[in-house]
């Protein structure tokens, strides 16, 4: 029941942000209890944080999935930003704008982006041990994911760019495999 209701809340959160409803349209949209709510997680802030965890773990499950796919490390590194910006577009600029600035939900996202900003970096060192990528930029790229997650979570890459966040991620994917690759010299 706890993972039906997380699924639904995700949908809804989503869709329309957070912070704007109150537990009692909850409940009735969900034809819930406040109790059968309250299982979810005892707050209703430890609710958003449930939600927006389970919005991060179903995203990097499905993303992994597609990843383990690709044979190619350039082409995991695009599948997996790729994936990334896909998740993200699925954010309504309501939610988003909730999501970063509640602290608790903000930094949720934060540990997601390092954790994500770790994985990519992981790749590019694959990729340079592979003699895919030219390795001179190898610790560059990965200072560069880092930061550019950090700026598309402070809104400072999006308000530069004109990019969403889930644009601004596949463009990321692009760049760097682009960037990386070894050229004729």
């Amino acid at each position: 029941m706890r993972k039906e209701l997380l699924a639904e809340l995700e949908n809804i959160f989503l869709a329309e942000g957070f912070s704007n409803l109150t537990t009692d349209e909850l409940c009735k949209r969900l034809s819930c209890s406040k109790s059968t709510l309250y299982n979810v997680a005892p707050t209703r802030e430890k609710i958003n944080q449930a939600v927006v965890r389970h919005f991060f773990a179903h995203s990097t499950t499905e993303i992994e999935l597609k990843v383990a796919k690709e044979s190619d490390i350039a082409g995991r590194i695009l599948v997996y930003l790729s994936g990334v910006g896909t998740a993200m577009r699925r954010n309504s600029p309501a939610f988003y704008m909730d999501m970063v600035s509640h602290p608790p939900t903000a930094e949720i996202y934060r540990m997601n982006s390092q954790a994500a900003t770790r994985r990519v970096q992981s790749m590019i060192e694959d990729g340079v041990r592979e003699g895919v990528f030219r390795p001179a930029n190898a610790a560059l790229a990965g200072l560069t994911v880092g930061h550019l997650m950090d700026g598309v979570q402070s809104g400072q890459v999006l308000e530069a760019s004109g990019l969403n966040a889930g644009d601004a991620f596949t463009e990321l994917g692009e760049l760097l495999v682009h960037g990386l690759a070894i050229r004729d010299e």
